[in-house]
């Protein structure tokens, strides 16, 4: 199989792990990695000192390429970014941020760049920043995404339409099906978050695992967007923010409620009550835990028979 995402990774199939906040460690990363896409340490909720350990382990532990994605609201983002540089990453993921910013000092160094976009404006500035790929997120995904909620199936066409760089779908995105239609639709790959929560080798408590894996129709709502609009399972931090709002809170009234560490609480440590607990819409689709690698199987198949099944379809009309 070649394509362009192929291409610019050097990797065997157009799958790319997401570098969600405490689930993205070296184990899940590398797992992804040596199953033939691209695993991504989510470098979001880490310390300087704890992204290298985890980028060294992954060296360690493939020989197959890798990425580290750089949320740029980090305070610390130039000790990460230099980090980044002195290990040798090959390929870094930017999102929440400006892509100028440091599109250029990656380039510099020989470094692949993607950034992560939830609207065609965006797409645009990117491109005209300098990266040599885009990650397009609908409003279905767990993180990054956009105020006007534009979803996958209305934004990967539009991207596709104004840029020329190569697209990586997000949002939404669990299913070989769901990856054939998004390339049907103009992207090169696609990118998988909360399919991977799902799985052994993911950092995210078990807890929660299971929390995804137990998700229906209905169970996550995109709401904090005066803050960074974010998709939650609906629990009780949840209701307590539906509470604020009807109470007329105000941005700063949400952050007071937000605290810090709510997501650490839920997703690493495990409170499924006071926890912040980020997931993508898709989680109603995702049935079971299991081995990376698994997945990253089970999805090239599910692939490969759509494709067939798109085939057999062609040539009945």
């Amino acid at each position: 199989m070649q394509n362009r995402i192929i291409d610019l990774f050097g990797i065997q199939y157009p799958i790319v792990q997401g570098g969600m906040i405490w689930a993205s460690g070296w184990r899940l990363a590398s797992a992804v990695s040596n199953a033939g896409g691209l695993g991504i340490i989510g470098a979001g909720s880490m310390y300087p000192e704890v992204l290298r350990k985890h980028i060294q382990k992954c060296q360690q532990a493939t020989e197959k390429p890798f990425a580290v994605n750089i949320p740029m609201l980090y305070p610390d983002l130039e000790k990460l970014m230099n980090i980044i540089v002195e290990m040798g990453v090959k390929i870094v993921f930017t999102s929440a941020g400006n892509p100028k910013t440091w599109t250029s000092f990656f380039k510099e160094k020989g470094i692949i760049v993607v950034h992560v976009v939830s609207s065609v404006k965006f797409a645009l500035k990117a491109q005209d920043a300098g990266v040599d790929a885009i990650v397009a997120e609908g409003f279905e995904a767990g993180g990054h995404n956009g105020r006007d909620e534009t979803t996958t199936l209305t934004l990967i066409p539009s991207v596709k339409e104004k840029v020329t760089i190569p697209i990586i779908a997000a949002g939404g995105i669990a299913t070989g099906s769901a990856m054939l239609a998004t390339m049907i639709l103009g992207a090169d790959g696609v990118q998988m978050g909360s399919r991977f929560v799902a799985s052994d080798e993911a950092s995210s408590h078990e807890v929660f695992k299971q929390k995804v894996v137990d998700a229906g129709e209905g169970d996550t709502h995109l709401t904090l967007k005066e803050l960074a609009p974010v998709r939650l399972i609906k629990n009780k931090f949840y209701q307590d923010i539906q509470e604020a709002y009807a109470n007329g809170a105000s941005k700063q009234d949400l952050k007071e409620l937000l605290g810090r560490a709510r997501a650490k609480r839920g997703m690493f440590e495990g409170d499924m009550e006071e926890g912040e607990l980020e997931i993508g819409q898709v989680a109603a689709l995702i049935h079971d835990i299991k081995p990376a690698a698994q997945i990253v199987e089970d999805v090239m198949d599910e692939f490969k028979e759509a494709l067939q099944k798109t085939s057999l379809l062609k040539s009945s009309i």
